[in-house]
């Protein structure tokens, strides 16, 4: 009995995730969104394009100094960025081949986006490098 107490905490002890050290940014590094412009009034389909100053982009899970991939935050809060970001998520949109402009299909009204920059793990850089939460509203 006791042998399979230890060992059912060895398993939960093994399978606990561990997590990357902080991939650090760029001095200077700044990431923005080209257009739409704030406060822009647009039809849909909405064309996003990302801005990049200081690093360069690379596929998720290429490791390669000073580089990493964009992730758009389309009508929700900043996520933690000391966290990993999630890939799966409607409002948390991974672009991790690399991609620096977009196509979104936005139901009329306004809208929010923002760009965070994120490693080949997709955890933020640390400084966070993020851009300004900008403001459209889709006819």
């Amino acid at each position: 009995m006791i042998r399979r107490i230890l060992f059912a905490a060895a398993v939960i002890a093994f399978a606990t995730p561990t997590f990357a050290a902080d991939t650090p940014s760029a001095a200077g590094a700044k990431v923005y969104i080209i257009a739409p412009a704030n406060g822009a009034t647009v039809t849909g389909p909405v064309t996003v394009q990302f801005g990049l100053k200081g690093m360069g982009v690379a596929p998720a899970g290429v490791e390669m100094e000073n580089t990493g991939h964009h992730h758009l935050i389309v009508d929700a809060a900043t996520p933690p960025l000391t966290e990993y970001l999630p890939t799966g998520d409607a409002k948390v949109i991974h672009f991790g081949k690399g991609q620096t402009e977009t196509e979104l299909k936005l139901a009329p009204g306004q809208h929010t986006l923002q760009l965070v920059f994120a490693d080949k793990d997709h955890k933020p850089h640390q400084p966070p490098v993020v851009s300004e939460k900008i403001t459209i509203t889709v006819k």
